[in-house]
């Protein structure tokens, strides 16, 4: 039985990457294989990372990727909803269509496996996640379940019902940033099965603003596997892990009322964030020290000493950047608050 860790990841998040596998190595307890999946060809950095350590190797099955990639296409390009929403927030007609190959790490070389995206933090040892995988197929830790269900799923009651035939669907759904699974734990026929159905019809139920994490949900709660989420089932015991959250800092570990965290998530913070600091800007990110314990934990010496503010010229070129952002992001809240205009219920 061999137990790993994948990360997806390219050189634009190099850093973050960079972080988390230092955090891996400091705080696993133990030395755990891990697998990079390639988010794209840009691998330059992150290919020589790997030279660098002994425990870590690049995933080079290109029929896998090859797969998963026609996989997520197929799924999406029927997906008539999604295709004109995606046209009416410019976005490309297979949006963020790299995220799923995270798909790729159930057909790896690891028995047990347990998913990081780059942009998160290892706090301790995961045997625990491990060792709950002998009972349960699926295994999760966040409270993604207390969040709005049209990030997931945004059919309608009555369209939901009947594919999922739960009356609890909120309480099961997570995020896909983070979890664990088996090898093969969607074997070809169970693929070709929940192929058919999202073609057919199905996929209209799957909300689009992060597109790998609705279909995720959709395979687990429809294939019927079993399913296991920390945060729901032992939620006294259980930790925050997004980095809005208030934690105590203690020798670079991070804790939320006393117990200690499985991880760190910086979701939804911009990875160019992360490049600037690491060269020397003065970006407020949350837990900045944290982050840089870990980043430069091989390499103190080349920790920046200082940083400085950027120039005006900068600064205006980044305001321009956000405001582009801020339309995306109100264009996404208009989606969720005008849902059924945008759907032409």
């Amino acid at each position: 039985m061999i137990d790993g860790i994948y990360i997806l990841a390219n050189d634009v998040v190099y850093d973050q990457l960079v972080a988390l596998l230092n955090s891996i190595e400091a705080n696993a307890g133990r030395k755990i294989p891990i697998c990079i999946l390639p988010y794209n060809q840009r691998l330059d950095k992150v290919k020589a990372e790997i030279a660098s350590r002994d425990n870590v190797s690049l995933f080079e099955d290109s029929d896998s990727i090859a797969y998963w990639d026609n996989f997520a296409t197929q799924i999406w390009k029927n997906y008539p909803r999604a295709q004109r929403t995606w046209r009416e927030w410019g976005f490309s007609e297979l949006y963020e269509l790299p995220m799923h190959r995270k798909f790729c790490a159930v057909d790896g070389p690891f028995d047990r496996f347990i998913y990081f995206d780059a942009d998160t933090l290892l706090m301790g040892p995961v045997d625990y996640v491990y060792e709950q995988l002998d009972t349960s197929d699926w295994v999760v830790n966040d409270f993604q379940y207390k969040s709005d269900l049209k990030f997931i799923f945004d059919g309608s009651p009555e369209q939901m019902q009947q594919i999922f035939n739960s009356e609890k669907l909120q309480d099961k759904v997570f995020c896909a940033g983070w979890f664990a699974t088996k090898k093969n734990i969607f074997p070809p026929a169970i693929r070709a099965d929940l192929m058919g159905k999202l073609i057919s019809g199905e996929a209209d139920v799957m909300a689009f603003l992060a597109p790998d994490q609705s279909l995720f949900n959709y395979m687990v709660l429809r294939s019927g596997i079993s399913y296991y989420n920390f945060a729901f089932h032992d939620c006294e015991q259980a930790t925050g892990n997004h980095w809005s959250s208030k934690f105590d800092v203690v020798d670079n570990i991070l804790f939320d009322q006393g117990r200690k965290l499985t991880y760190l998530h910086y979701m939804s913070v911009s990875s160019s964030a992360f490049v600037r600091l690491c060269g020397g800007e003065d970006v407020d990110i949350p837990y900045r020290d944290v982050f840089l314990y870990y980043r430069y934990l091989k390499s103190p010496e080349k920790r920046p000493q200082s940083f400085t503010r950027p120039s005006q010229i900068t600064l205006l070129q980044k305001s321009t950047s956000s405001f582009i952002q801020q339309r995306v992001n109100n264009i996404k809240l208009k989606y969720r608050n005008f849902k059924d205009k945008i759907n032409g219920y």
